[in-house]
């Protein structure tokens, strides 16, 4: 377990500099439609005061809700200035991104995702054959990188156990609908006996985890997320115990 975590942290650590280069701070799409319409707000009670037509490029600035800002290159108003306006999520989905492919509603929705950096959720499973529930909170570093932090408890038939851990999550194909990560963790591991269990010690010791799962965004703010998570508890110098667990749940980003 140990030897794992020493070789995942480089590339974790490694993630955030290579998206940080590859990430464009704008997006730039062309009108595949006749036109789109250009709104002076974020609101189909503004009115329409520019008119994109078929292959002009935009450039996206800004997103509010289903509405977003958007620049129309070469274009100036009258004023000599540039063209920027609101067009809802609807007609931007229909455009072409750079590579000559369509942005799908999906894409936005991703697109969303990564723009946001807060994360919270939660989860139940197996915890080896007990029930489990964890809660969760992230800050996104990157568009691959995150830091976070978990909490978790296990009720089981002899003994209770709860723990936590902080450590960082990679998703290095995070522009994907469905999108692999993995990380490593480390916090503290308790576990109770319950009290009719005669001789029984509870344990109270430093734990590290290694974690590998799916994400799936299928709305606007929600993500939902499958991991399997292997713990290693330091109960004594010469004495560690592993545990396994499958969970399932869903996270909502802000």
């Amino acid at each position: 377990m140990l030897a794992a975590l020493a070789l995942l942290a480089p590339l974790l650590v490694a993630q955030p500099a290579r998206a940080a280069d590859d990430a464009p701070e704008t997006e730039r799409v062309q009108v595949a439609t006749p036109y789109i319409e250009l709104r002076t707000g974020p609101g189909r009670g503004y009115p329409v005061f520019h008119v994109a037509e078929r292959r002009q490029w935009v450039v996206i600035e800004l997103r509010r809700t289903d509405w977003y800002r958007v620049r129309v290159e070469g274009a100036r108003s009258a004023a000599g200035e540039a063209v920027v306006g609101w067009v809802p999520r609807e007609q931007l989905a229909t455009t072409l991104t750079e590579a000559g492919t369509g942005k799908s509603f999906r894409d936005l929705v991703v697109d969303d995702y990564l723009s946001r950096r807060m994360e919270m959720g939660a989860s139940w499973g197996r915890f080896e054959k007990e029930p489990t529930l964890k809660v969760w909170g992230a800050w996104r570093l990157s568009d691959t990188l995150a830091a976070e932090v978990s909490f978790g408890q296990v009720q089981g038939l002899y003994a209770g156990s709860s723990w936590w851990s902080m450590g960082l999550t990679s998703e290095p194909w995070s522009h994907q609908r469905l999108s692999p990560h993995f990380g490593i963790g480390v916090g503290r591991f308790r576990n109770a006996p319950n009290l009719s269990l005669v001789n029984a010690e509870a344990t109270d010791a430093n734990q590290a985890q290694m974690q590998l799962g799916l994400r799936w965004y299928f709305t606007r703010r929600f993500v939902g997320r499958l991991d399997y998570t292997r713990t290693t508890a330091f109960i004594a110098d010469e004495r560690n115990t592993e545990y396994r667990a499958f969970t399932a749940g869903l996270s909502f980003f802000f």
